[in-house]
């Protein structure tokens, strides 16, 4: 350049100065968050250490009653100045106050529970103090952004803290994040053969052939085209459009169109950015993480049910009848212990304390299972082997989980003890570790890793197996703060199962789409606990579930009972309207308020000229039973929902003819299931594997609650329908199914070859017989797969696979 201007001597350098003149980093013109109305003669800072103070005295008591709690706070109040912080924490809190008035389940986690202020003000409810959690591991002096607090929000009215978050700080000052949705194999196959011109149909049969994961090339499916599946797998990863983030909400100094262009959302009332998470963090917007959780809404329900409410900070965790439930994997419907999985871990794992329930939610995590810790752990839980250090000085972070490492938490600790680390050093030392290692980061750290170990006597081959060691743990270690606030829901849920299993039915069924398991093995499992079930009826049921009761019915189980009996006299379960196919929310809201404004409905046309019914939907109420208040039967119904739905609320009543139905067949047993399932998706009465028990005997199936009885290591044949189908990236290309029949549920594992083999069978079969070597260990059953077999069902309802 200076050879080319050389006619103009001192151009080039004067350009370069100009240059380094005009330049500014965009730094300078990002957002803040606006500032926080306090109350006079208070700053933000002065507001947030008065709210933290009144918070504490009701956590902790007065300051001489806990002077290391208060330490703490101290502490950690200086670091949010100093870091000039406090008004996200008032934000955030602001968002939890308001649940809290509105009376809607929230909770904070994350590594937000690693803190006391948070643990003060109720934004979480995990005693950071009392649990000896690194607040560091939440905010350290080097971070470079805001912290993180993730809020859990009872999902079914969290759209009421998103609207208050638009009302409080205005509309144009926030939006909703976007997130970029990527092709995924089936998206790819079918958006693939469309460019290739195959109709709709094609295009839909092909890709519900592919695994929801993986790659698309791997799949054997022999009548998709090889140009389909050689272009599916180029677009994997691939940007496909633009959705909304799943909690993301900005709120900024200034119209948020200034920074990034915002469009309308499909839902009403909501504003979205055209910048995901990742664009947003780079240009300073400040994003807060309001993100639903269905078992809050579940929690919330079954509670209010049983006329009593939950503060999750304020629960007793120590009922031993809620711990023997856990330990025999009775867990269905439970949050977050009620996989597969975590079904198959728990008796071996037999929590009987709080502390176990957090390691549970932690041990069954892609890290701790790759890093081999889940076998040592449970064997030393179980007195199998013992409990050793690799050196003395790591008692004190491992000595609460028996010496094998789980939470990211330990590793900071480790740093602290091993090598004389500060807690911020030691955040440093994880973030190096993390997945996004830069491999200058990591010298240094361990430079001073090294330096730090060598000055308490830990040198040589010592040395380097500790270092090792931290670097594979920091790849997988779950957080400990995550994993309590998770403990507490857990806990929550199995005492609301134990003791009031009809309300924690009606709970779980009001707040789907939730959860592992269907509504229909929802039902089941409430059934074997003694729980009535009653279907659809449109004088009886609300919207969604609700209970029956009379002045006999018992509010709760009692300690001591068998599983069987939890549910004997309790209140019954009734199924709600919207279940009923063609009905949704609205029109089954539309018949419960019709009903409360002027009365019981009279008949079926009575019905239809309040609300205004259309002939399929009395037909769906029809086929659901939701007529028998009338006297009606299903097939009664049916004949009389045409006529009926004539009726409108201009025409004279009594002029419609043709609702009087003549003598007619009445059903059989499996008619009623199949019409159950059409109409609501589920049986209250039957399972589906009951009507298929003659052909199961036939071949030599064995129900599944006889299993306990069976030899291990026998070969044998089981018989039911298919749950659950997955294949998690951590079993080597194992496949797991769920079996259930009309007893109980089987895990049954699919090697990888055998899965070839029975590929189509495996795949699309509702119900199977699967011929397999039966194994059980420390009361966890399993089924090891030679055969399968497909057999005809009654109906088909839905698996959830390869989620």
């Amino acid at each position: 350049m200076t050879a080319r201007f050389a006619a103009y001597p001192g151009a080039v350098a004067r350009a370069a100065e100009f240059g380094a003149e005009l330049a500014f980093d965009l730094q300078l013109v990002a957002p803040q968050l606006p500032a926080y109305p306090v109350p006079s003669g208070h700053t933000e800072m002065s507001w947030l250490r008065h709210l933290t103070e009144t918070g504490a005295r009701e956590r902790y008591g007065p300051r001489e009653a806990h002077p290391q709690a208060y330490a703490q706070l101290d502490h950690e109040l200086n670091m949010i100045e100093e870091l000039g912080f406090p008004g996200y924490f008032l934000v955030v809190y602001d968002i939890v106050d308001f649940c809290r008035r509105a009376d809607i389940y929230c909770q904070g986690r994350g590594s937000a529970a690693n803190s006391a202020v948070c643990y003060a003000l109720r934004i979480t409810n995990v005693d950071a103090v009392r649990h000896r959690l690194l607040f560091e591991r939440f905010l350290a002096p080097e971070r470079d952004g805001p912290p993180d607090i993730d809020v859990d929000i009872e999902s079914d009215r969290r759209e009421e803290v998103i609207q208050h978050v638009y009302a409080r700080y205005g509309r144009e000052h926030t939006a909703q994040v976007a997130n970029v949705i990527s092709y995924r194999p089936r998206s790819a196959v079918r958006d693939v053969a469309k460019a290739f011109g195959f109709p709709p149909g094609q295009q839909d049969a092909w890709s519900k052939q592919i695994d929801r994961w993986g790659d698309v090339a791997t799949v054997d499916v022999p009548e998709i085209p090889e140009q389909v599946v050689a272009y599916a797998n180029e677009l994997q990863t691939f940007p496909r459009h633009l959705g909304i983030h799943s909690g993301g909400m900005v709120i900024c100094d200034r119209p948020v169109i200034e920074v990034c262009p915002v469009e309308w959302g499909r839902m009403p009332g909501r504003s979205v950015l055209q910048w995901d998470k990742d664009d947003c963090a780079a240009v300073g917007l400040v994003k807060f993480d309001l993100l639903g959780l269905g078992m809050l809404s579940a929690l919330h329900y079954g509670y209010d049910m049983i006329g009593m409410s939950l503060d999750l900070g304020d629960m007793t965790l120590d009922d031993p009848e809620v711990y023997d439930m856990l330990c025999r994997a009775d867990s269905v419907g439970v949050f977050q212990v009620e996989s597969r999985a975590q079904m198959a871990t728990l008796p071996r794992l037999k929590p009987r304390t709080f502390y176990d329930l957090v390691v549970e939610v932690a041990l069954i995590r892609p890290g701790p299972i790759q890093g081999g810790s889940v076998h040592p752990y449970i064997r030393r839980k179980n007195g199998q082997e013992p409990v050793t250090y690799p050196h003395p000085l790591m008692r004190n972070a491992l000595e609460k989980t028996l010496g094998v490492p789980l939470f990211q938490e330990q590793l900071m600790q480790l740093a602290i003890d091993l090598a004389g680390f500060d807690a911020a050093e030691a955040d440093q030392l994880r973030r190096a570790m993390g997945a996004k290692r830069s491999v200058q980061r990591m010298e240094q750290i361990a430079d001073r890793l090294y330096q730090g170990m060598a000055e308490r006597g830990i040198t040589g081959e010592l040395a380097d197996d500790v270092y090792r060691k931290l670097t594979a743990f920091a790849s997988y270690g779950f957080p400990e703060s995550h994993a309590m606030s998770f403990a507490y829901l857990v806990y929550a849920s199995s005492w609301l199962k134990r003791y009031h299993p009809g309300p924690f039915l009606a709970a779980l069924l009001s707040a789907q789409p939730m959860g592992f398991y269907s509504p229909q093995t929802l039902v089941d499992d409430a059934r074997r606990h003694g729980v009535q079930v009653r279907r659809p009826d449109v004088n009886a049921s609300d919207a969604k579930p609700v209970l029956e009761s009379t002045p006999d019915t018992r509010w709760g189980s009692r300690a001591g009972e068998p599983p069987h009996a939890w549910g004997l006299g309790g209140p019954a379960v009734r199924l709600g309207l919207s279940s009923v196919r063609t009905l949704g929310d609205g029109v089954a809201e539309r018949i419960e308020a019709e009903r409360a404004a002027d009365g019981p409905y009279r008949d079926m046309p009575d019905l239809a000229r309040r609300v205004g019914l259309t002939a399929a939907q009395l037909e769906a109420l029809a086929t659901a039973d939701a007529f028998a208040c009338f006297g009606l039967t299903r097939r009664q119904a049916l004949w009389a929902a045409g006529a009926a739905a004539q009726e409108r609320p201009g025409r004279l009543p009594g002029t419609v003819t043709g609702t009087e139905a003549p003598v007619l067949p009445g059903m059989e047993e499996v008619d009623r299931l199949v019409a159950d399932v059409w109409a609501t998706g589920l049986s209250p009465e039957n399972h589906p594997a009951r009507f298929i028990r003659p052909q199961l005997d036939a071949v030599g199936a064995v129900p599944i609650d006889r299993l306990g009885r069976v030899e291990p290591g026998r070969r044998i044949r089981v018989g039911g329908i298919v749950t659950h189908r997955q294949r998690p990236a951590t079993a080597g290309g194992v496949t797991f199914l769920n079996l259930e029949d009309e007893t109980g549920m089987l895990n049954v594992t699919c090697s990888p070859g055998l899965w070839q083999r029975h590929r189509r069978v495996a795949r699309t079969s509702t119900a199977l017989v699967v011929r397999g070597r039966l194994q059980r260990h420390e009361g966890v059953v399993n089924l090891v797969a030679d055969r399968l077999d497909p057999i005809e069902a009654p109906v088909r309802p839905a698996s959830r696979d390869f989620r």
